[in-house]
């Protein structure tokens, strides 16, 4: 396991659109993270009614300083103004959401008169906060990724250790004084900056009940090993390689649409959901190319507090120069690169044709605007193609036809089928999450809690009299 930061070193977090340092994060010692898991107090003795209420003050709080916090995000992770606001917009509905949902975990009540003997009898079932919860938040949607892990975990009565993404944790940190100033119980709520190593610290110590992580699959199989040594609960959303399957029956423009919104002009491609391949049936495949390639055309690349702009600069240079590498990889298999230009960390939209079907290329997840193109001969081969890969998180299907649109759907390997548009949707009253190496679980209102809360049987003896 990496070392974790002595005292004296710190995180330098810089905006990636020009270098410029915005400051310095202090990392967490050894020493910092064992008092922090010693501190924590779960809210396991506050009702229901009193969590839902400090869930409410804090999405007042972040909503006082939306315009603010939107542009913290766009400056230390690249993302586009407007899409920055949209995703502190989320944050805010998230944290009223778990509020509402603190006040309806259900119990059950079953029926023993169904077992020969124990007809008398009165079984119950109560969801108790598991204690504490650690949560690991990706650079790609700090804050609305946070609230998912934060809402949730103080929802379902835990406490909740936040390790915010090292290279754009100062959004996080200023949310967690309006967590503070909404009157969050000491210990409830807590943050360590640093590293991986940090977040396999705390998967490997003692005093966590659960790890929730966002990130990549070799991050989730790093976190979920050391997990396992003591048992912990693990609750993983990791790597896409998200797929669309375009029919030749498909409205061409608008799967076009979908491509360059979903994918080229959003998160700047750094999206897990984000469309990641896509299979045109032959007779709709040159019409779907040139209209994505006008459209490319039209984005605009630049400084993400600029409100024209629609992509800015990947995370740091390093991940520009990965994808940089993958269009090379792509070219040198047979495909025709069309855009893709690096300045910097920016990384121009690019679209890559006639991509072999087959290409290593294109089995790995691409982080960045790019939108590869497969010509197929069916749907089905498509279908067949998108399944190949070993991650399952969303799939497209563009058809006309009703019928052939749930068909394809089910024979999809995905967590989720979008039927006529972008695989780049999360809503948070919708289960989100993945098949295979993407992770297995799902977040979103109405499911995080049920992974955050266990199940008590209670049953009353002769309670019939």
């Amino acid at each position: 396991m990496t070392t974790v930061p002595t005292a004296l070193e710190s995180i330098e977090v810089r905006n990636p659109a020009t270098g410029d340092l915005l400051g310095e994060v202090p990392a967490a010692t050894p020493e910092q993270i064992h008092a922090t898991i010693a501190a924590a107090r779960d809210l396991r003795e506050v009702p229901a009614h009193e969590r839902a209420a400090l869930l409410a003050r804090i999405a007042d709080g972040i909503e006082a300083r939306s315009e603010e916090l939107a542009r913290l995000v766009a400056a230390e992770n690249g993302k586009p103004i407007q899409q920055t606001r949209g995703e502190v917009a989320a944050a805010i509905r998230i944290f009223r959401g778990f509020g509402e949902e603190a006040k309806r975990l259900f119990g059950r009540q079953i029926p023993l008169d169904a077992v020969p003997g124990l007809e008398r009898n009165l079984a119950i079932t109560v969801r108790e906060p598991l204690g504490v919860v650690a949560a690991i938040v990706p650079f790609n949607y700090p804050v609305e990724l946070y609230a998912h892990k934060a809402a949730a975990a103080l929802a379902g009565g835990n406490a909740v250790i936040v390790k915010p993404p090292e290279k754009c944790p100062l959004a996080l940190l200023e949310i967690a004084g309006i967590v503070e100033a909404a009157g969050a119980p000491a210990g409830a709520h807590q943050i360590l900056a640093g590293g991986p190593d940090v977040a396999q610290a705390l998967a490997a110590a003692d005093g966590i009940q659960l790890i929730s992580l966002t990130g990549s699959t070799a991050a989730g199989r790093a976190v979920a090993e050391l997990a396992a040594r003591s048992l912990k609960k693990v609750h993983l959303e990791l790597g896409g390689n998200d797929a669309m399957v375009v029919c030749a029956d498909a409205d061409v423009a608008k799967a076009a649409e979908a491509i360059v919104l979903g994918r080229l002009a959003r998160g700047n491609g750094q999206i897990c959901c984000a469309v990641k391949r896509v299979y045109a049936e032959d007779a709709i495949y040159d019409e779907l190319a040139a209209k994505l390639i006008e459209r490319a055309g039209e984005l605009v690349v630049g400084d993400p507090l600029e409100e024209a702009t629609d992509v800015g600069p990947l995370i740091n240079e390093a991940a520009a120069q990965a994808v940089e590498v993958a269009l090379e990889a792509a070219v040198d298999q047979g495909a025709t690169l069309i855009g893709g230009a690096r300045d910097g960390a920016y990384m121009h939209p690019a679209i890559l044709l006639d991509v072999p079907a087959d290409a290593p290329a294109i089995a790995q997840e691409i982080f960045g605007p790019v939108a590869p193109l497969v010509r197929v001969s069916s749907a089905e081969e498509g279908v067949e193609l998108a399944n190949a890969s070993p991650y399952g998180l969303h799939t497209a299907v563009f058809t006309r036809d009703v019928n052939r649109a749930f068909a394809l759907a089910r024979k999809a390997q995905a967590g989720g089928v979008i039927i006529n548009g972008s695989t780049a949707l999360r809503s948070e009253n919708l289960p989100f999450g993945g098949v295979k190496l993407t992770g297995g679980t799902r977040e979103g209102l109405h499911d995080t809690l049920l992974d955050m809360t266990e199940e008590k049987t209670i049953v009353v003896m002769d309670a019939w009299g």
